[in-house]
């Protein structure tokens, strides 16, 4: 049976991701990869990042990759710097991106060898925003931060999907399938715990990669939905 792995925030550490996949789980064509979406930001080498995923897609290899909201943000920006000659885009624009280079952004340019966001090529913003919101398993539903339920139909949100922080699940509403997440970096304790324990209604897999030195956070954690069996990848590129 081919497995499926669930991989989260990268964050730019290519060298940690590069490690997870090709010595960790040295995965098979016929196996599936699903990323959660955040490869960029904070981390060295967000081009990197993009470039590996992108090799794995071209290589013929089963890949899945998310949307996260430090990829739409980066979208957001770039678009709005491209309508920069109308003067509340501008304006918008400066505030975008002030608040993206404090949030990671700084890092990211520097891997794309450019000063400005107007200089990233703009095929990665294409392949950026053409990314999936998630995927619906027999026994899971995907997604980079959380459902709205909220509304009728949880699918129908899409920033929720990209944003959420805080939300009850209620899982009869996505047919009783357990959410699987990143974007909020949780400890290894939660992880395992929430992976081991069937009360748990979600499992968050962000680690925070980026947060070395933080007592139980730090590392890049991989899931295989199959076996429920968890790999875990410290961070290579700090």
């Amino acid at each position: 049976m081919p497995k499926r792995w669930v991989i989260p925030d990268i964050h730019g550490c290519l060298k940690t991701v590069t490690s997870m996949v090709t010595d960790l789980i040295k995965p098979m064509r016929s196996d599936e990869l699903y990323f959660l979406g955040d490869y960029v930001d904070r981390g060295p080498d967000s081009k990197g990042v993009i470039d590996f995923i992108m090799s794995l897609q071209k290589s013929g290899y089963n890949v899945i990759a998310l949307k996260g909201n430090h990829e739409d943000f980066m979208v957001e920006l770039y678009d709005a710097e491209m309508k920069a000659k109308n003067t509340w885009w501008h304006t918008f624009g400066n505030k975008k991106h002030k608040t993206w280079l404090e949030i990671g952004g700084k890092p990211t340019l520097r891997s794309f060898g450019v000063s400005h966001i107007r200089e990233v090529p703009p095929e990665y913003i294409e392949w950026m925003r053409n990314l999936s919101h998630y995927v619906e398993l027999d026994r899971f539903v995907l997604v980079h931060a959380g459902l709205n339920f909220k509304i009728d139909n949880p699918y129908d949100d899409l920033r929720s999907m990209l944003w959420l922080r805080e939300y009850e699940i209620k899982p009869e509403m996505i047919g009783g399938r357990k959410i699987i997440h990143g974007h909020v970096p949780v400890n290894m304790d939660l992880i395992t715990q929430s992976i081991n324990n069937r009360i748990y209604k979600f499992i968050d897999l962000d680690n925070g990669p980026y947060l070395s030195g933080k007592d139980g956070f730090g590392n890049l954690v991989a899931l295989e939905l199959n076996s429920m069996e968890m790999v875990i990848q410290f961070n290579m590129d700090n």
